[in-house]
């Protein structure tokens, strides 16, 4: 009996080994699974919430403006408060400000609200990314960060195949408006399990270390070449998403006519898709390198509005949405390289500084596309796609591996 459970404690230690599950990692990505099944819930269903209290095409844009606003200047605090006060007392604090937009949403009587909830919604979102990926750097060795990634990415994934057809059909069955408060009741209950799971399972000591004191301008001259590289296309990529991110709802809703809970399908399509390709693209890019796979992510990118707007009939969608489902099939390996591009000694504050400039320079994509809406709902779409392939170009010529 003894050594048949030293057998099985064996193999379990190697499985949880082969997917880079310590405990701090299974900590984190159960805490990320908790808080993306309450916001995956309403959080598509935004714009049309939006257009609902009142709001415009233009308005809408603004919104996701806000949204790369936010994720812009959230990202370098994030990553300097994670160096500071070690990762896991930064998710939690992330976690507690988020209650307060939630809050702000459930009880919003115009779209006003919205945006000003918004600055909190996002903070768990913008801020917690430098400290996550500090953590797996910290607590994984670079052979296992992709696969470390893609467990993650899968995990959070899978509440987003379950929760938007639940929030579609909460909007159908209670109307909009009662529809999302329910969806903003279960975040804010899911935020306070997340910050339970997180006080209590935790075991990350905070590691004593001199906190050197770079500006800005430093900061970018240390930042290593192909970092910077990656950077160049990873914006152009997300500059084609970004464009066309808050119309695709009402482009399903409102130009083919789907109905709410079969756009929510459609979220779960892509998902399910991105679930499928993860760990054999993390584990092969961990084996053979990160570039082969980054560069399909970009790919896929461009390739998505295209697929999307080519798309005249309902039940064609589901293929569009597989496109944008492989647009995660090198994201792992995206992340991983960034963590090892960046270092051990200003990891947090690097990786902040990446996404800093990458949120805002970014930031003005989803006004565009909403001028370009204006002109028709399927511009946008055509000319994220020109872009997203630049991108692409743009990264099959660096020497990334």
């Amino acid at each position: 009996m003894v050594s048949t459970s030293l057998k099985e404690d064996s193999l379990l230690t190697r499985i949880l080994d082969w997917f880079g599950l310590k405990r701090d990692i299974i900590v984190m990505v159960v805490t990320v699974l908790i808080l993306t099944m309450g916001n995956q819930i309403w959080i598509r269903y935004i714009p049309k919430y939006l257009e609902y209290l009142g709001a415009g095409a233009l308005i809408i844009g603004l919104y996701g403006f806000i949204e790369r606003l936010v994720g812009a200047i959230y990202q370098y605090p994030g990553g300097a408060i994670a160096d500071k006060i070690g990762s896991k007392n930064a998710l939690i604090l992330f976690s507690l400000i988020s209650i307060i937009g939630y809050a702000i949403y459930y009880f919003s009587p115009s779209w006003e609200f919205i945006i000003l909830g918004t600055f909190f919604v996002l903070v768990w979102e913008s801020m917690s990314s430098p400290a996550i990926f500090s953590l797996i750097g910290e607590v994984l060795s670079k052979s296992k960060r992709a696969m470390g990634f893609s467990v993650q990415s899968i995990l959070k994934r899978i509440p987003i195949v379950l929760a938007p057809p639940i929030g579609g059909y909460l909007i159908q069955s209670l109307g909009l408006r009662e529809g999302m408060k329910i969806g903003f009741i279960i975040s804010i209950l899911m935020a306070v399990l997340a910050i339970i799971v997180q006080k209590k399972f935790y075991t990350e000591k905070r590691k004593e270390k001199t906190v050197e004191k770079l500006r800005l301008a430093e900061l970018w001259s240390v930042m290593d070449r192909n970092l910077k590289h990656l950077l160049i296309a990873d914006i152009l990529a997300r500059t084609a998403s970004y464009m066309i991110k808050v119309y695709v709802v009402l482009y399903v809703l409102n130009i083919i006519g789907a109905p709410p809970i079969y756009y929510g399908f459609m979220i779960s399509v892509q998902m399910t898709t991105s679930i499928l390709g993860y760990l054999p693209a993390a584990k092969l890019a961990d084996i053979y390198g990160r570039k082969p796979f980054v560069t399909a992510t970009f790919l896929f990118f461009a390739l998505f509005p295209l697929a999307l707007v080519s798309v005249k009939d309902a039940w064609l969608l589901p293929l569009a949405f597989i496109v944008a489902g492989l647009r995660e099939i090198g994201e792992p390996a995206r992340k991983a390289l960034i963590v090892d591009l960046a270092g051990d000694k200003f990891r947090g504050r690097i990786i902040g500084l990446y996404y800093l400039i990458r949120e805002s320079t970014t930031m003005p994509a989803p006004l565009i596309g909403g001028f370009l809406w204006l002109i028709s709902p399927e511009t946008p779409f055509y000319v994220a796609f020109i872009i997203g392939t630049l991108g692409v170009f743009i990264f099959t010529a660096t020497r990334l591996k």
